[in-house]
């Protein structure tokens, strides 16, 4: 056998014998006025059906939805509204003024495609409620619960958390 063949049949054996994974990255992304998140599978294969769970309440400063022009929320309100992906979810999340939970229930996400969406957050323990920095949503909880099993992570000081999920198939 010469190098070339023995190079590519190890190459294939490492390629077919890594594991696949359907990852998810989730990022906050402070604005005015609105605020984002993304949800991108960055995996090697498919994401399965799923809840992705985005929770507040173990963040750094009390954060909350702020969905309409009463409640708990701090002058300037936005609704939710999908600006990607609106193609993979199940339907439209219930989202009240004040929430520190929002739930997505996804019918699946392709690799390397991603669900965004604008919504007010505001803090209720900072001198700045309107505002949120990367270190008021540290804390913050993500989780992916796909077939009964639940993948979380925290969001740390760069508004960003990585959920890594078990093996999927190619």
């Amino acid at each position: 056998m010469n190098k070339t063949a023995l190079a590519l049949s190890g190459l294939a054996i490492f390629y077919f014998s890594t594991p696949l994974f359907a990852d998810v990255h989730v990022k906050f992304i402070e604005g005015a006025p609105k605020d984002r998140f993304e949800i991108l599978n960055v995996g090697t294969c498919d994401l399965e059906a799923a809840d992705l769970t985005i929770d507040f309440a173990a963040s750094n400063a009390g954060l909350i939805f702020d969905v309409t022009n009463s409640g708990a929320g701090v002058e300037v309100f936005q609704p939710f509204e999908v600006t990607a992906g609106a193609q993979y979810l199940k339907s439209l999340p219930t989202i009240s003024d004040g929430d520190q939970r929002a739930t997505l229930s996804m019918i699946g996400l392709e690799r390397n495609e991603t669900i965004a969406f604008t919504i007010d957050v505001d803090d209720t323990n900072g001198s700045r409620e309107i505002t949120v920095t990367d270190g008021e949503i540290r804390g913050a909880k993500v989780s992916l619960v796909s077939n009964n099993v639940e993948y979380s992570a925290i969001i740390g000081s760069n508004s960003k958390a990585i959920i890594n999920t078990a093996f999927c198939d190619a």
